[in-house]
């Protein structure tokens, strides 16, 4: 059964510092034990004031691979992108963080999101230890539908049980995401939660009786327990 340590913060703002002041620990504790440490990034406007302090942050970036759990099969100019979200967040010109290492996920210059997908998949195999890859730290976020990463209900992602990456669907665009699987295979992963809309969502999440069916989330299931840091107007009322 999956543990969740829940932390309620204030407000949007500080769970934006609590969030970027974890991910340093995280990554410093990382690199005092190994060479490198592989964080992947989650999108969507909760992370985003986290991104924006943690790359002011001095870390030791250069030995930081960073990678995408989901993009949108869009350009990746396109405001729609996790990638253009980092590059005003995280990759700000003058940023100690533009030293670390981005793996981004290739789109449209691609034939198909299919095609995105595989190459993605190999791309982590070949920087990523671990059968499946094993990750520092995976962050992700949660939708007032119950999904994270591209993992949506009703898709038939949720049912890829074998690859490591995969094709989603939600919210008009196709979706290049990581599997249950490979959410599942982390050292740690920490939940990003703001707002009220996302109260109802947090709640099915922390209920042990809730499928993942209608709340996709639920299949991410580390061996370690889950940090969920939210605010308190996502935070639900028990």
């Amino acid at each position: 059964m999956t543990k969740y340590e829940v932390q309620v913060l204030e407000d949007k703002h500080y769970l934006a510092n609590v969030a970027s002041d974890l991910i340093a620990q995280i990554i410093e504790s990382t690199l005092r034990i190994k060479s490198r440490a592989k964080i992947a990034l989650c999108g969507g406007s909760t992370p985003k004031a986290a991104y924006s302090l943690l790359g002011k942050k001095n870390l030791e970036w250069s030995n930081v691979d960073l990678f995408l759990g989901d993009e949108r099969w869009v350009d990746k100019e396109s405001q729609d992108s996790n990638c253009f979200l980092l590059n005003n967040s995280l990759f700000k010109e003058g940023n100690p963080s533009l030293e670390a290492s981005f793996f981004n996920v290739s789109t449209v210059e691609l034939a198909s999101p299919d095609d995105s997908a595989k190459n993605y998949e190999t791309i982590l195999k070949n920087n990523v230890d671990g059968d499946p890859p094993k990750f520092d730290l995976i962050l992700l976020g949660l939708g007032d539908d119950g999904h994270t990463a591209s993992l949506f209900p009703g898709s038939d992602a949720l049912f890829e049980r074998d690859s490591l990456i995969t094709v989603g669907e939600g919210k008009g665009h196709k979706r290049i995401t990581f599997t249950s699987k490979l959410l599942s295979s982390a050292d740690n992963v920490v939940f990003l939660i703001s707002g009220s809309a996302k109260q109802r969502a947090l709640k099915r999440l922390l209920d042990q009786s809730e499928s993942w069916e209608r709340t996709p989330a639920k299949l991410v299931a580390p061996n370690s327990e889950i940090i969920v840091l939210t605010d308190k107007d996502a935070s639900p009322s028990f």
